[in-house]
C-alpha cells in the first residue's frame, strides 16, 4: 500500500511535564510548590536529572551538575530518582496510548510520538485524541502532558514544547511553512547551543533565514546535518512513527569522584571500560562494527569520537585497540576529565528492516533536495565522493562532497558517464543481494521491495 501524502498523516508527539520531579511532587505533598532536583546529590559528583518548574525559574536544568544548581537556587531541594516508580507510571501511560493507536514510538520514560491517522477508538481528530490523552493521563495519574499535533513527527514535536507545562499546539497543514519561517532558529528539534551559535553569526536568527539557503550552502557549513536543516525547515519529514524502537548501541560509562588528567590514567580506565563492555556484549549477544568513545570535561563538555570497522567486533582486546587509536587524535593534555565511556553499535536480523527502512528515510529526504543522483567523479582517478544520498544506499559517512548530475555530466566523457552509470546500477544490486543475503529479509508476498 502507497504511504499516505504528508500532509494527510495525523502525528501527536505526547511529553510528560517534569516527569520525574512531578512524580516526586504528587507522592510527598511536602515537596508541591517547591524547587526539586531530582538526581544526584551537591555534595559529590551528582546530576540534576530533572528540575521542577518551580527550579527551572533560577536556571536550574537537566544534566546540569547539582553544585552548580544549587549555586543557581540556594533554597533548591534535592531528592533520588525512585525509577522503578517512573516506570511503572511510563507503562501505565503506554497503556492509555494503547487505547487510541498501536503506532507508538517511545523515545524514553516520558515522551513518544502516536500516529492516529486510523485510530482504534474511531474519534477522527488527532486533536480530540490529544485531548482524551491528556485528561486520562491527568484523571488517573494526577500529572500533566503537554503534547503536539501535526502532520509529521518534526513538526509534532517542536508544537509539544510550544506551550508547556499542560499546552496543546496544533499546527496544521496550511499553518506549517508560516510558522516554521517564524520559528527562532534555537527553537528547531537538532540545533543546539554551538549550532545555533554558529548560525546566528551567518545571519540566521528564524526560519525564513534559515531557508534563504541552498543546500548545499548547508551541507557545506553543517555537514551531513545540512540536509537535515534544509529538509526541516520546508516541513519535509516523511519517518513514520516505529513501534518497538530497538537500541541500537550499548555502552558502558563511568563519573570519577575526582578529575582526572593524566593520559595514562585515562586509557587504563577505558581498557576497563572495555572489559566490562565485552561482557555485557556477551549477555546481549549482540554483533557490531563501530565503536564510539565518550569524553566529559571538568567544565562539562563533551565530544565523542568513532571508527567503524569491517568486521564484528566483541572482544575487549580488539575493541581496545580502536579506543587507542581514537584517543591518539583527541588533545587531552592539561584537561581535567570527570567522565569517560565506550559504546559498541549493536547489529541484529530483527534490526535490518529498520535499518533498511531509515536508510529510505535518508534516501527520500535527500531526494527533495536533488541529492540522489549526485556525486562527483573524477576519471583520471576514478575517485566517487557519493552525497548523503548515495552514501546513505551504500551505509558509508555522509560526510562528503556533491555536485549536481548536470555538473557532472558536462565534466566528463558520455562513453565514460555510461559506464559508470552501469557500474553504479551493477554495485547497487549487488549491495540489495549483500544484505539480502546477510539478513533474509522477505516482506509477507515473499517480495522484497527496496
Amino acid at each position: 500500500m502507497l504511504p499516505l501524502p504528508e500532509n494527510r498523516r495525523k502525528i501527536v508527539h505526547i511529553d510528560m511535564d517534569a516527569f520525574y520531579a512531578s512524580i516526586e511532587q504528587r507522592d510527598f505533598p511536602e515537596l508541591r510548590g517547591k524547587a526539586l532536583s531530582v538526581g544526584g546529590s551537591p555534595d559529590g559528583r551528582g546530576v540534576v536529572a530533572t528540575a521542577s518548574y518551580e527550579a527551572r525559574k533560577f536556571g536550574v536544568r537537566s544534566a546540569m551538575s547539582s553544585r552548580q544548581a544549587l549555586q543557581l537556587c540556594p533554597h533548591l531541594l534535592f531528592t533520588k530518582p525512585r525509577f522503578e516508580v517512573y516506570k511503572q507510571v511510563s507503562d501505565h501511560i503506554r497503556e492509555i496510548f494503547r487505547r487510541y493507536t498501536d503506532l507508538i514510538e517511545p523515545l524514553s520514560l516520558d515522551e513518544a510520538y502516536l500516529d492516529v491517522t486510523e485510530d482504534k477508538a474511531g474519534i477522527g481528530s488527532a486533536i480530540e485524541i490529544a485531548k482524551a490523552i491528556k485528561n486520562a493521563i491527568q484523571q488517573e495519574l494526577h500529572l500533566t502532558a503537554s503534547a503536539g499535533v501535526s502532520i509529521n513527527k518534526f513538526i509534532a514535536k517542536i508544537a509539544s514544547d510550544f506551550q508547556k507545562p499542560d499546552g496543546l499546539t496544533f499546527i496544521g497543514p496550511s499553518k506549517v511553512i508560516p510558522f516554521l519561517e517564524s520559528l527562532p532558529i534555537d527553537k528547531f528539534f537538532g540545533v543546539g547551543k554551538v549550532t545555533a551559535q554558529k548560525m546566528k553569526g551567518m545571519g540566521i536568527h528564524q526560519g525564513a533565514d534559515l531557508k534563504r539557503f541552498s543546500e548545499s550552502d548547508l551541507h557545506r557549513h553543517f555537514g551531513k546535518s545540512g540536509t537535515f536543516f534544509y529538509n526541516m525547515v520546508r516541513g519535509n519529514d516523511n519517518r513514520p512513527v516505529r513501534p518497538n524502537r530497538i537500541s541500537k548501541s550499548i555502552g558502558i560509562e563511568d563519573t570519577f569522584s575526582a578529575d582526572i588528567s593524566d593520559k595514562e590514567e585515562m586509557m587504563r580506565e577505558l581498557k576497563t571500560l572495555c572489559e566490562k563492555l565485552e561482557k555485557r556484549l556477551d549477555n546481549k549477544e549482540k554483533k557490531g562494527k563501530t565503536v564510539t568513545i565518550k569524553i566529559k570535561f571538568s567544565d562539562f563538555t563533551q565530544i565523542t569520537r568513532s571508527k567503524t570497522l569491517f568486521y564484528d567486533i566483541n572482544q575487549a582486546s580488539d575493541m581496545y585497540a580502536v579506543v587507542q587509536e581514537l584517543m591518539d587524535k583527541v588533545d587531552v593534555e592539561e584537561l581535567k576529565v570527570r567522565l569517560l565511556g565506550v559504546t559498541r553499535d549493536i547489529t541484529e536480523r530483527k534490526l535490518a528492516e529498520q535499518a533498511l527502512a531509515e536508510r529510505t528515510d535518508q534516501l527520500a529526504l535527500a531526494g527533495r533536495a536533488g541529492l540522489v543522483g549526485s556525486f562527483a567523479y573524477d576519471v583520471a582517478s576514478g575517485t566517487i565522493q557519493m552525497s548523503p544520498g548515495y552514501a546513505a544506499i551504500y551505509g558509508l559517512p555522509e560526510e562528503t562532497a556533491e555536485i549536481s548530475r548536470e555538473s557532472w555530466r558536462q565534466r566528463v566523457d558520455p562513453d565514460d558517464m555510461a559506464d559508470y552509470e552501469a557500474r553504479r546500477e551493477r554495485a547497487l544490486a549487488a549491495r540489495q543481494r549483500e544484505l539480502l543475503a546477510e539478513y533474509r529479509i522477505r516482506r509477507p508476498d515473499g517480495e522484497v521491495r527496496w
